[in-house]
């Protein structure tokens, strides 16, 4: 599983031109479930991702979560970041977990992330959708197990 996180300061997620979600201040997470991916994995995520401390405090420094700002989650589900482009022009997703359960996965995260208090809102899967988003920073990190 890879977690892109990108640091906003607002999204908006269109599918069709009609807005499906919309998000403040927080996090766009651009989740990717790799074959043979498991809960445990995703539970690694959830684990991980509400303390991370990537926001900046009264003084400047990188020291506040995502839960001490009241942030909101963006997540998009992105089979792509499991592109192998090794060979030829054209990459190849084979890495990626087919559909039915990488969306399972995707939902239990979002699940897991909602109990831990989190506003957490989402795409379509397997939607061609627009995201519009102000980076703040632009501040990007990336999660994978």
């Amino acid at each position: 599983m890879k977690a892109v996180i990108q640091r906003v300061n607002n999204a908006t997620l269109k599918v069709d031109g009609e807005i499906i979600s919309q998000i403040g201040k927080g996090y766009v997470i651009f989740l990717g479930v790799k074959s043979g991916d498991s809960e445990a994995v995703a539970d690694y995520f959830i684990k991980k991702i509400p303390p991370l401390r990537i926001f900046e405090d009264e003084n400047g420094k990188i020291n506040k979560s995502i839960i001490d700002v009241g942030g909101e989650i963006l997540l998009v589900s992105q089979f792509t970041l499991y592109a192998n482009t090794d060979h030829g022009n054209r990459p190849d997703f084979l890495s990626a977990e087919k559909p039915d359960r990488a969306n399972e996965l995707y939902l239990y995260l979002k699940r897991g992330l909602t109990d831990k208090g989190l506003t957490v809102k989402t795409g379509v899967f397997g939607a061609d959708m627009k995201i519009t988003q102000e980076n703040d920073g632009p501040f990007t990190v990336i999660i994978e197990k």
